[in-house]
């Protein structure tokens, strides 16, 4: 027997509740919870069939599943090393910042080297795309278009092609039949996910598949889509930026919090080979505020450079304002270059802010925070071919942080002469080739020695 209930569930996260909530106890969101009409069926006892029964680890056969690369480095590294077949990948970002441009180069190369490509799009026509695909010089051969949002009825389509990679842009805007919300409700989303999740693996066809992402910069739907798919990829950037970042987030075939570095050309989207001269390619010379960090993003060493701007506040409260690093991270830095270092910064508005877009997380930059700090108040330039590196403890003191050796050989490469680093991080072997290392223990001897004419 079929009984319906009504249950009200919240649009980003899922949580089900039999009465409305204003707010959302599960995500903390407001006016997110939606009626829903749930049909449920009586329990029936079903057949046992030899895909449930339970083997054991040591029995179980492995099989060796051969990934395959996009003819774009930074794509690949991203996804550790390729796609891997019958793999679902979701790639969210905000509106206009190229999600829609990388998956449409991405489709025209693999279908020259793969075959038979499927972009199903439920927002643009096969004519806007043209479009798009002649604006960035792709011909369009084996890539083929359908404008469609019914679930069905795509895979229908696609089983009849027998693609080698299945585009769906977006999910938010599929639906399935049997469900009667409507078009990007979190049941839409999560009933067409789990059905091209099932029709990837059991085809071998990877699908990737764009989401819309909240005010917040997350997923719409995290909790659920997130749940759901294999690998979730960011495309980021700043509003007024040419440089993209593609970040990725979960991963169940590789590492993550990898990252790739693609800038905005009139082409489309071109990978940055050079990602460290490129964020420091307008970088001033011996320009005061400003400190180059070696930090690590996933397995790549980069060069960033943080700048950091204090001045006498005109209101009784002074403002900390941190864009690209952690904003309690800034308001610890501050606290212990006062307490420590004796600079007066508590009638000084602090602004600290990564170049490129970036998003620095690492303790490792603490030290070029501070620096930046104390050269912007004493107004006194850092030496331009110095690069800093260390983690600061409320004592004043420099911790070690983990893979120095990579990080000086970046700062080597880049042509930086000097490196100041923590002394307790350990011997570097072999030191670069015309590097001096400056180990120090305090944040004290560091800051007078960065600031050195």
């Amino acid at each position: 027997m079929e009984k319906s209930r009504t249950v009200y569930i919240c649009q980003q996260c899922g949580k089900e509740s039999l009465k409305w909530l204003g707010h959302c106890p599960n995500c903390q969101t407001w006016n997110s919870f939606l009626e829903q009409v749930v049909v449920e069926t009586g329990s029936r006892s079903r057949p046992v069939t030899s895909a449930t029964q339970p083997a054991e680890l040591s029995q179980v056969a492995t099989e060796t599943t051969e990934r395959f690369s996009v003819p774009i480095d930074e794509f690949n590294r991203v996804l550790g090393g390729g796609i891997v077949p019958g793999s679902l990948i979701l790639i969210g970002g905000e509106p206009g910042i190229g999600k829609s441009t990388l998956l449409l180069q991405a489709s025209a190369l693999v279908a020259k080297l793969r075959g038979r490509v499927v972009y199903v799009s439920g927002e643009e026509t096969p004519n806007q795309i043209k479009i798009r695909a002649k604006r960035l010089g792709i011909d369009g051969n084996g890539l083929y278009l359908l404008a469609e949002t019914d679930i069905d009825t795509i895979l229908n389509h696609v089983e009849s092609l027998q693609p080698s990679l299945l585009i769906i842009d977006s999910i938010q805007t599929t639906h399935v039949q049997e469900d009667d919300g409507i078009p990007g409700s979190i049941t839409q989303v999560r009933q067409s996910a789990q059905r091209l999740m099932g029709w990837a693996k059991s085809s071998g066809v990877p699908v990737f598949i764009t989401g819309h992402v909240t005010k917040e910069g997350a997923i719409a739907g995290p909790r659920v889509l997130e749940h759901i798919v294999d690998v979730v990829l960011y495309l980021e950037g700043e509003q007024f930026s040419a440089y993209r970042l593609l970040r990725c987030v979960k991963n169940r075939f590789g590492s993550t919090n990898e990252i790739g570095v693609f800038e905005m050309k009139g082409e489309g989207l071109v990978e940055v080979e050079n990602p460290s001269l490129a964020f420091l390619s307008q970088r001033q010379n011996e320009a005061v505020g400003s400190v180059v960090v070696p930090v690590i993003e996933g397995s790549r060493p980069l060069l960033v450079e943080i700048q950091a701007l204090t001045n006498t506040t005109g209101f009784g409260m002074p403002r900390r304002t941190a864009n690209g690093v952690d904003f309690n991270r800034l308001l610890m830095i501050t606290a212990v270059l006062t307490r420590r270092l004796g600079l007066k910064l508590g009638n000084q508005d602090i602004m600290v802010n990564v170049t490129g877009g970036l998003q620095v997380g690492e303790p490792a930059a603490d030290l070029g925070i501070a620096l930046a700090i104390a050269s912007s108040f004493r107004d006194a330039s850092v030496d331009h071919g110095l690069a800093v590196v260390g983690e600061i403890g409320l004592s004043g003191e420099l911790r070690a942080v983990p893979q120095l050796d990579r990080r000086v050989a970046e700062a080597a490469r880049l042509g930086f002469k000097r490196i100041l680093v923590p002394k307790a991080g350990g011997k570097i072997s072999p030191v670069p080739k015309d590097i001096e290392l400056l180990a120090f223990s305090s944040l004290r001897e560091a800051v007078e020695r960065g600031l050195e004419k």
